[in-house]
């Protein structure tokens, strides 16, 4: 099991599968320096797939008890660390205890706090590139493959009744496991909603792609597998057909991206409307480095402008 060593600066963790290849090894110092985050660093904790609760202990156990050390942000593990270590948590927020999650953890006045913030951070990323009426003016589903904590989050966002006419027609989750499908049915049925949703376990692609046959035009379609990051590959098979004028979103921004390549194929001739990660990616961080550094970062406007040529210039894109 990895040992931890108490950290010398002010230091953010990430922890993920795949930490090093992230763009923001090189982005953090970039926004540290513009947020006035002196001497904060970042280091990442990479854990299999499903690891050993105990493992998931040990790293929470050191952020708490390390001075330095902040906090964290906690990604593809956020339901499995949230099961291993709900009880080392002295505060847990609304959205943490509903979706069974941990994206961020930080500290205050003595107090370790477990946060999700996927469901603020999915919601802004999907208004930002739908607009704020979307599903009020198209007829259209919302098909997302994978029952994770971002499907979680996503769904929460987009089937709310507080939201009026502006949801889905039918949402449709498929999972390649049976007991996230489960937690997910369970979940929301915490949520007030007059959306149908249907959950149906797809153990192969071809069982998505059946899926997206049934869709409705302008529908929106997302990979939230972790498939072309965590894992080589695509949900879909290649023989895939989205629908047409779909909105096609992949939850990824790097890796092998072949669920983007099978959208973009289609492209020009179904009208597909076709998106990456990045944006998520640019509010999933600013929200938690807000959070543990206590400090304010707008979600918009030209400040978030510039958070977000500040990444694209140190990432390289």
């Amino acid at each position: 099991m990895t040992s931890y060593q108490p950290a010398t600066q002010p230091t953010l963790y990430f922890i993920g599968v795949t930490t090093g290849k992230s763009s923001i090894m090189k982005v953090f110092p970039a926004w540290a320096e513009y947020l006035g985050l002196k001497d904060a660093v970042i280091k990442g904790i990479d854990f299999k797939l499903h690891d050993d609760p105990a493992a998931y202990r040990k790293a929470v156990e050191f952020i708490r008890d390390d001075p330095l050390s902040l906090g964290a942000l906690v990604t593809t593990h956020k339901i499995d660390l949230f099961h291993a270590c709900r009880d080392l948590f002295d505060v847990i927020d609304q959205h943490a205890l509903l979706m069974d999650e941990t994206s961020c953890i930080s500290k205050r006045n003595g107090k370790l706090i477990c946060h999700a913030k996927d469901p603020i951070s999915s919601g802004l990323a999907i208004d930002g590139f739908l607009g704020e009426n979307y599903f009020a003016e198209h007829d259209a589903d919302l098909f997302s493959m994978g029952a994770g904590g971002s499907t979680i989050a996503i769904t929460w966002h987009l089937m709310r009744s507080s939201r009026g006419k502006n949801v889905p027609g039918r949402i449709v989750v498929t999972n390649r496991s049976q007991h996230r499908l489960d937690e997910i049915k369970r979940i929301h049925a915490q949520v007030e909603t007059d959306v149908p949703v249907e959950y149906l376990l797809a153990e192969t692609a071809e069982a998505n792609d059946a899926v997206l046959k049934t869709l409705k035009p302008g529908s929106l379609v997302i990979n939230a597998t972790g498939l072309g990051k965590d894992a080589p590959g695509s949900p879909l098979t290649d023989a895939a057909q989205f629908p047409e004028k779909s909105v096609v979103w992949d939850l990824n921004y790097r890796g092998d991206l072949v669920f983007l390549d099978q959208a973009r194929r289609q492209e020009a001739e179904k009208s597909l409307q076709v998106e990456d990660g990045w944006t998520y990616f640019l509010h999933g961080w600013t929200q938690v480095i807000a959070e543990v550094f206590d400090v304010a970062i707008p979600t918009s406007g030209p400040s978030f402008d510039e958070i977000s040529r500040i990444a694209l210039q140190a990432a390289g894109r």
